[in-house]
């Protein structure tokens, strides 16, 4: 495929400093990137070496011209570079999904009652309860489980081994990688001071449009009620969520964290790897949680927050006391040593 930096401008709103019909033949990072192959300077690092690049066009941001290179100046590099990577390197579907076979494999079980939309694959080894209904360009990869009355919006892609629990609703434009389970019952015992009786969980989990689930990911069903994973929210792998928890708008979930039931996590919240967060909390919009943090209180919109460690409940609970108080001390520590090095003086 050879495209010219003039349409791969166009197609992501740049400027052209350079030669418009040069013809670019691929994408790949900035290290690697050959002459007839585009690659983006996102940040000042990568700037300062541009000319180090073998890459046949360049995309930057809208203020740098300080290269001889082709270049195409934009807003954000970054984004724009994504979308350069999708034009080279369209997604395919896999060997089973054929013009042959396209539609329902023989090999899937289907239940009764399935409503389908158009051009909807469904890969061998699928199965299917009974009252589904799926929207257009849905595609089901082999071994993905789907309970009864499930409802899944248009263009999802949900990849091998997915299971979707009974009554879930999945929206539009969603990715769910392999592995994960969606609706599963939520960790809930009721001790009676020799035994643990089980709660039965009513609800089940909304997964709004526009979201992708990382692979491994296990999104629990409300006791009652709903979990909602709100529009635009990603997750990585290995991520857990408890029952009744609502994860806000375009928030981002990384690897590994772990969200007990009913917390609310506000719009646009950054959890970083293995993040913990205890339940019934209120985590605000624009938080970031660094990795490895352990949160017991909720947080303020537009907090940072990090920072965790294991010891002794009783001490924990005598460090906690003290850690607000330690700016206080150390002025007052300092104090006395200013005090103490006059007396040596004198």
């Amino acid at each position: 495929m050879k495209i010219s930096i003039k349409d791969i401008a166009g197609l992501i709103d740049g400027e052209i400093q350079g030669d418009p019909l040069k013809n670019i033949c691929g994408a790949a990072p900035f290290e690697n990137a050959k002459t007839d192959e585009i690659t983006f300077a996102g940040n000042a690092g990568f700037l300062k070496k541009i000319d180090q690049t073998l890459a046949g066009a360049v995309i930057v941001p809208k203020k740098f011209q300080a290269s001889g290179k082709e270049l195409i100046l934009v807003d954000n590099p970054n984004v724009a570079f994504t979308k350069v990577l999708a034009l080279f390197y369209p997604p395919s579907n896999p060997g089973y999904f054929t013009e042959k076979n396209k539609g329902i494999s023989p090999d899937a079980r289907i239940g009764g009652n399935l409503e389908c939309g158009l051009d909807t694959l469904i890969g061998p080894f699928a199965v299917m309860g009974k009252n589904v209904t799926l929207g257009d360009r849905v595609i089901l990869h082999p071994g993905v489980v789907i309970g009864d009355d499930v409802t899944i919006g248009d263009d999802v892609k949900i990849y091998p081994n997915v299971t979707i629990y009974d009554s879930c609703r999945i929206g539009s434009r969603i990715i769910i990688h392999a592995g994960s389970v969606i609706g599963s019952d939520g960790f809930g015992f009721a001790p009676d001071g020799t035994r643990y009786h089980k709660i039965t969980h009513t609800g089940i989990v909304r997964i709004e449009d526009d979201v992708e689930i990382g692979a491994g990911n296990t999104i629990d069903r409300g006791t009652f009620g709903e979990t909602i994973i709100k529009q635009g929210v990603k997750t990585d792998n290995l991520v857990h969520i408890a029952h009744n928890v609502i994860i806000g708008e375009n928030s981002v979930i990384v690897a590994q964290v772990g969200i007990s039931g009913s917390t609310t996590i506000g719009k646009n919240a950054i959890l970083a790897g293995q993040a913990g967060l205890a339940g019934h909390l209120k985590i605000g919009n624009n938080v970031t949680i660094g990795p490895q943090s352990g949160i017991a209180k909720s947080v303020l919109d537009g907090s940072i927050v990090s920072g965790s460690i294991g010891m002794p409940h009783s001490l924990w609970l005598r460090v906690q006391n003290i850690l607000p108080k330690l700016p206080e001390l150390k002025k007052k520590l300092m104090e006395i040593e200013k005090r103490l090095k006059k007396i040596e003086k004198n």
